[in-house]
Formats: C-alpha cells, structure tokens, sequence
C-alpha cells in the first residue's frame, strides 16, 4: 500500500493544490460580494453557477479527455481556472462573477474527472478504499486549509485572488511531471431516475437534500458569518470547524449506519440539523467558541449524509448496478448543490444571515420526515444483504469507479456461482 501511494503522490499532491485553491476561492468570493455591496439574491445566483458549470464540465469533459488526453485537458482547465481567478479581481460586476463562477466549476469538474481517473487507474481491488479514503482526506484538508489562507491578505485587495490564480497553476507542476501511465478511459452508464427511486425512495431524496444543504454552506457559509458581524479571523474559524467537522464525522456515522438501519441514520441527521437551524435562528447561541461548535456538528451532520445515501441506495441494488446508480446520485446531488445557495439567499433575503440556517433546517427536516415515513412503509434490508459503508467524495463518476463494494460484490457472486453444482 505504501508503494502505492508512493506512486499517486503527485496526483494527490495536484488534487490538494487544486482544493486548496478552491477553498480559499469560494469564501473569498462570499466576502467580497459583501465589500462590493452585491445584493443577496445575487450572491446566491454566483454560488449556484459553479455547480452548474460542474455539471456541464461532468458531460462535457470526457470527449475532451478521449481526443487529446489527460495531461493536456489537465493543462488547459487548470490554466483556465486560473485566469478565472484572476478576471474575478479585474471586472466587479455580479453578472460577470456568475460566468466566471461558472467557468470554474466546468474547470474544476474536468480537474477532478483527470485526476480521479488516474488514481482509479492505479487502484485494485484491494487498495480501493484506502486510495478512496486518502484522496478525500486530501482534497477536504487542503479545502480546510484554503480558508486559513484568508488571513494572508485583505479582502478588499486583489492579492488573494492572485494566490488564488498561483495555487491553482501550482498544480499543473505535479500532475504534468507524473510518469504514472495513462489511465483507461471509464465511462460509466447513469440509471434512469425513475427506476432508481422506485428502488430506493430514501437514496434519491438523501443525496437531493445534501446537495441543497452542503451546496448553500460552501457558497454561503462565508456570507452568513460576516453577516452576523464576525471579524475575518473568526469567519475563518468557522467555516474551517464546518469543513472539519464534515470530515471527521464521516467515519463514525458510516460505521454506525453498518450496525443500525441506515435510515434511523439519514434521518437522525437531517432532523439533528434542522434543531441545529431553530438553535441558530432563535440567536440562543450566537458567539464564540459555540458557534464554532454548531459550526463543526452542522458539517457533521450534513456532509455524510451523501456518503450514506448512497450505502443505503447499495443496500437495495444488484453489485452491477452500484455505478450506475450511484453516478445518478451523483447527478442529483449536482441539482441540489446548484439549487442549494440561490434558494438559500431568498431566505436570507427576508430572515437576515440566519436565513442559510433556516434553509438547511427545512431542506434537512423534509428529509428526516420522509425517512421516517419510508420506514413506516418498507421493513430494513437483512444486516447479512447490506454493503459496507464507504466515504465517496462528491466530485465525478471517477470516484465512484474507486468505490470496492461493486468489485466485491461481483467477487462473492462469482464465488457463489462456482459452489453451485448448476454452475
């Protein structure tokens, strides 16, 4: 396994490069909205715009990537995002930060399906989750990181911005340099969404609502915290306990979701947020260090669920079809997230900052609702039927293919096939 890592080491070292920038950007680009006196409606429409080129870039990159490789699509979406960077500073004006915005979500979208294929390339069977584990705790570290670098420079400048334009150029150097073999173009097939519900109801709503949550607070959690009048250091703080606090409760309540019903689960998160959001929006607690812990319990709550849908989608699927239909909740995660921050600022617009909270209280509590009723319906899938709980980062179908419960399932099938004296 180390050896392993050894060699996927620049792709794990361009991938941080590349959050890292990502996350200094999106929390630069909340607080200067609100420098630049930006209405809030109109922030929302920027935040939405980069999952919206996301999308795009998930269609779109693969041809791109089939005609003229990896390392040059590498090389041209980093070096447009880059300038995209930079163009944020030169025009001040809403309308061009949501092409821009969306621009770097397309970018971003192919960095991540090059990167994801490559480490996918290297993987096998018995080192998937540990790649799939690394790759995540890389990619939302390095976010985690981007907020502190807020403190390097002003707001107001365009210093940050520059940073911003560097580390993402920085990037190019490890990936362009790695002498990894290129990988085998993989393109998954979606399952169509209809059928997909049907199967699981819970699985489709889950990833529906973490989309309109997470997306709001990556876009807005920077707005609402200087909203409330916290000075640069403390937004900082908080948004760093929110990414922080996502990443560290995957693990735990994945593992629970394997000794329980992973409904009791997705919906005792969701409803834990939608009391996190009364909390907030009551202004019970609304200074340091407990709003840095609310901070850390609503990451927590909200960035597994994901991750967790898509085991309990796994749990009522054939290992065939894991890939398919988690790359559909790949989709409807997209929807949500690019839903997610403008429908979180007509909120805002009406309730003030608290407003993201009373959106992912609501969007949360919906969920939390629906599980409890879908229980009421359908008894739970037997504990020797159900798959282990993986963490899959919200990126491209890539990380999905990284994903070993379909190759182990296929494994055991085969397994099974060969006992039986039919076969």
């Amino acid at each position: 396994m180390r050896s392993t890592l050894f060699t996927i080491s620049a792709l794990l070292l361009g991938a941080g490069a590349i959050n890292l920038g990502l996350g200094l950007q999106v929390s630069l680009l909340g607080l200067r909205a609100g420098i630049e006196n930006f209405s809030t409606v109109m922030t929302g429409l920027i935040m939405s715009s980069y999952y919206v080129g996301f999308i795009v870039g998930s269609i779109g990159a693969p041809p791109i990537i089939r005609k003229v490789g990896h390392i040059r699509t590498f090389s041209v979406f980093a070096s447009l995002a880059s300038a995209a960077a930079l163009c944020h500073a030169v025009f001040l004006d809403p309308v061009w930060w949501i092409v821009l915005r969306a621009l770097t979500g397309l970018c971003f979208s192919a960095l991540s399906l090059v990167t994801e294929s490559w480490l996918n390339e290297r993987s096998t069977n018995a080192t998937r989750g540990a790649l799939l584990s690394s790759y995540f705790i890389t990619i939302l570290g390095a976010t985690a990181l981007g907020q502190v670098l807020l403190m390097l420079a002003p707001v107001a400048g365009y210093d940050l911005f520059v940073l911003v334009s560097v580390i993402i150029s920085v990037a190019l150097i490890p990936v362009a340099l790695t002498s990894t073999p290129m990988p085998v173009n993989i393109e998954p097939t979606r399952m169509r969404l209809g059928r997909l519900f049907n199967s699981s109801p819970i699985g489709v709503v889950g990833c529906l609502g973490a989309g309109l949550g997470t997306g709001a607070f990556w876009g807005l959690g920077a707005v609402y915290a200087q909203g409330i009048g916290l000075p640069k250091s403390e937004i900082v703080a908080f948004m760093t306990f929110v990414v922080v606090g996502g990443m560290v409760a995957q693990w735990p309540f994945g593992r629970l979701s394997d000794r329980i019903d992973r409904r009791w689960v997705i919906a005792g998160m969701s409803i834990a947020m939608g009391l996190i959001g009364t909390v907030i929006t009551t202004r019970v607690i609304s200074e340091p260090p407990w709003l840095f812990l609310i901070a850390a319990t609503a990451g927590g709550v909200l960035l597994p669920l994901y991750s967790i849908s898509i085991a309990h989608t796994n749990d009522q699927m054939e290992a065939k079809d894991f890939v398919p239909a988690s790359a559909t909740l790949l989709l409807v995660f997209g929807i949500g997230a690019a839903a997610g921050p403008f429908i979180a600022t007509l909120f805002m617009h009406y309730a003030g900052p608290e407003g993201l909270f009373i959106h992912a209280a609501t969007t949360s509590a919906l969920v939390g609702l629906f599980a409890l009723y879908r229980m009421a319906l359908r008894p739970a899938s037997p504990k020797d039927e159900t798959t282990e709980f993986t963490v899959i980062p919200q990126t491209t179908v890539m990380a999905i293919q990284m994903d070993p419960r379909a190759e182990y399932e296929e494994e055991v099938d085969q397994g099974e096939a060969m006992e039986r004296p039919d076969a």
